[in-house]
């Protein structure tokens, strides 16, 4: 049977009964915010705990009765088939624990930029970036999230050579991260004649949204241009400097924007993204040095690495990273069937950090 730290889930379930206790007393309006929604994250938890411990203890007796000879043949019969079922019903309670008692990523709870560029095949690719925001838009609003369109450009014949949004919810980004890489596409045009599948690609880039706190970037670092906005935008084109570019002189980081009338919130967007790349680069770096210790299956999130292909004429997708394939694809497109394959790449994610635990242990 798998073991658990007890002394840990003690510790754990003190903390849960002090909150509980604050709560009873006088709390501002802050704190009372701060612990009722530490509780909520806390209680599946505390009762996961209180459950193990329970049919830990049952199984005690059950076993104090098996070992006394004085038990009759038919209770210990009936004993030993329950003690076969509590067994059962405690290693999943042990699994649900040790998942959650797993290290949490410290950006789970932020929330997302969300960046989408066409790959290759031209207008097709656009398209299919395009697709690819409407799928994460859907599935947004099914999570209760809200987007926001912070910068985008327009393919020639629809969809997006490049979008970049911000996705404001709670977990955005324990949900989103695995998406990360490179999205295939294989079907048939609708400017295709001979009915031929084409493949095209987009890159999805999910990054965490940082605070000035989480990156220290010095102003001697930055390079900003400004300059004045180019292509749709009205009357103000060419006229203002509203446009900004910041280059982050360490890393060679660039990023333009120009969507906004007004210099100042051009500016703020940029350096909101300018800090999320450059936790990412960092991040990505670290991932990359303790993979060359440790392989996971969930991919690193690379931006080269193709990780899924959504295949129209079969009405398949298939997840490379865990040879996971669903024949659901209009479902997935719509935002529906997502959550299928996000969940199948969290418990593989959990599976491979037990697993490391284990060697570790």
């Amino acid at each position: 049977m798998s073991t658990l730290p007890e002394a840990k889930l003690d510790v754990l379930l003190a903390h849960h009964a002090s909150l509980e206790a604050q709560l009873l007393g006088e709390v501002g309006a802050a704190d009372y915010v701060r612990i009722t929604r530490e509780l909520s994250e806390l209680n599946p938890l505390v009762e996961a705990v209180k459950a193990y411990r329970e049919v830990r203890d049952e199984l005690g007796d059950i076993d104090e009765l098996l070992e006394d000879p004085a038990t009759d043949p038919e209770m210990r019969a009936m004993a030993e088939a329950e003690r076969d079922a509590l067994d059962g019903h405690l290693e999943e309670l042990i699994q649900q624990i040790r998942v959650a008692l797993l290290p949490k990523d410290a950006m789970d709870e932020r929330n997302v930029m969300l960046e989408i560029r066409a790959g290759t095949g031209g207008d097709e690719a656009s398209l299919f970036a395009g697709d690819l925001f409407r799928m994460y838009e859907k599935f947004a609003a099914l999570q209760g999230w809200s987007v926001e369109v912070i910068s985008a450009s327009e393919g020639t014949v629809g969809g997006y050579k490049e979008i970049i949004a911000e996705v404001k919810g709670r977990g955005a980004f324990a949900k989103l991260k695995f998406e990360s890489g490179v999205h295939r596409v294989q079907r048939v045009p609708d400017t295709e004649t001979q009915g031929r599948i084409h493949t095209s690609a987009a890159t999805v880039a999910v990054l965490p949204e940082v605070e000035e706190v989480d990156v220290d970037i010095k102003p001697d670092d930055l390079k900003i241009d400004t300059m004045r906005a180019q292509g749709a935008g009205g009357q103000h084109v060419n006229k203002t400097e509203s446009a900004i570019r910041i280059t982050h002189l360490p890393t060679g980081i660039v990023v333009m924007m120009q969507d906004s009338r007004s210099q100042h919130k051009n500016r703020a967007s940029a350096m909101n993204i300018l800090r999320s790349r450059i936790y990412d680069a960092e991040q990505q770096r670290l991932d990359a040095a303790r993979s060359a210790e440790r392989k996971e299956k969930v991919g690193s999130g690379d931006r080269s690495e193709r990780i899924r292909t959504y295949n129209f004429p079969q009405g398949r997708v298939t997840d490379h990273r865990i040879n996971l394939t669903l024949y659901k694809l209009p479902q997935v497109i719509a935002g529906e069937a997502l959550g299928e394959l996000i969940d199948a790449l969290t418990t593989e994610h959990q599976a491979a950090q037990l697993a490391a635990q284990g060697h570790a242990a």
